[in-house]
């Protein structure tokens, strides 16, 4: 049972139509051995029964692990507090309901100003929850390099559906189109030796650790992105405070589960590329405006890729997000009329 004498972490999750992988999340941070944890689950106005489940499964209902899970795991004592006070297993979780759905960001900083006021938290973990982690990797993230010289550090992120290949072992950025890339990406992980921070220009926020120096110099997370590139704009706020690569912090993703992003066997749904381009031609307008026509250029080569795939809504898609046109109706219907205003109208200052 982790003890006051262990080193802690927070851990904020962002919960959105989530019911069928949170409690796996939360069991796998449970059974973390050397490392306390103060988690904090926000959830993002579900429309499923996130809450309900997740207030079930705390109090001592029946929850079956997912059966395809690539380590095992005893699902925790319960009964559970979700206030933030240390259950059997020696672990807090807090929950936290917005009740409007502002966007990724939005939630993440929602659960980041919460764990910040502990002034014993000098790491935050953001972690997503379609995601489980290996036993040892809280503590790997809360004890690698000591003092906390560094910005944002991130670990080996596995696809869940097939645990031996990787998803990203840290993020590089197409300064002319803005499009991002996995280090690592579908090679063999016992084949695949770490990448050099040096290599990364970002860490992805579905396993991403912000030291308290980054959090309080950089400030939180832009909240104008709605979705996708929030964590690239944050890396470039850094300064000279480095990146950071864990080895020991393995995280297994079951990609798209809420939204619908790309994984190694289907494309993005329209939903996703809506968000994911628009968010892109946003990023490279504040950072690299120079490199717009190069970025648009790029959005009507992906449309006609995905137009001669015979995706002709998904083509359409990018090219409207990439041109700041409405979404779809399809796309809209997604979210509810408020969480919608903020998602598609005119875009938030950044904090």
């Amino acid at each position: 049972m982790p003890g006051a004498d262990l080193p802690r972490i927070g851990v904020v999750i962002v919960a959105f139509d989530a019911a069928d992988v949170i409690c796996d999340c939360l069991e796998s941070l449970l059974a973390s051995t050397g490392a306390a944890l103060s988690v904090v689950v926000v959830d993002n106005a579900s429309c499923d029964d996130t809450v309900a489940v997740l207030r079930g499964w705390a109090a001592g209902a029946a929850h079956r692990l997912s059966p395809d899970l690539p380590l095992p795991l005893v699902p925790a004592a319960k009964p559970l507090r979700l206030d933030g006070a240390p259950g059997p297993s020696g672990h807090g979780i807090t929950l936290i309901q917005t009740g409007i759905n502002a966007g990724f960001a939005a939630g993440v900083n929602r659960g980041l100003a919460l764990l910040a006021k502990d002034q014993g938290l000098n790491r935050f973990w953001i972690l997503n929850p379609d995601s489980v982690a290996s036993p040892g990797a809280a503590r790997a993230l809360a004890c690698q390099g000591g003092d906390d010289d560094f910005a944002l550090m991130g670990g080996r992120v596995l696809y869940l559906e097939n645990p031996g290949t990787i998803q990203i072992d840290g993020g590089t950025i197409n300064t002319w189109t803005g499009v991002t890339g996995n280090l690592g990406r579908a090679q063999h992980s016992a084949s695949t030796p770490p990448p050099g921070p040096e290599q990364m220009q970002f860490i992805t926020g579905a396993s991403m650790v912000a030291s308290r120096r980054f959090y309080e110099a950089a400030g939180p997370m832009p909240e104008d992105y709605f979705l996708y590139y929030e964590e690239v704009d944050w890396a470039l706020r850094r300064k000279n405070l480095p990146l950071a690569y864990c080895p020991q912090a393995l995280v297994w993703h079951r990609a798209g589960t809420a939204i619908g992003s790309q994984t190694l066997s289907r494309p993005a749904s329209p939903f996703s590329l809506y968000f994911k381009h628009q968010a892109r031609m946003r990023f490279v307008r504040r950072h690299f405006p120079a490199s717009l026509p190069v970025a648009l250029a790029y959005s009507v080569a992906k449309s006609a890729q995905l137009l001669l795939k015979r995706y002709p809504v998904e083509a359409w898609t990018v090219l409207s997000a990439s041109l700041g046109l409405p979404p779809s109706a399809a796309v809209r219907r997604r979210l509810s009329p408020a969480a919608a205003a903020l998602a598609f109208g005119k875009p938030r200052k950044s904090p």
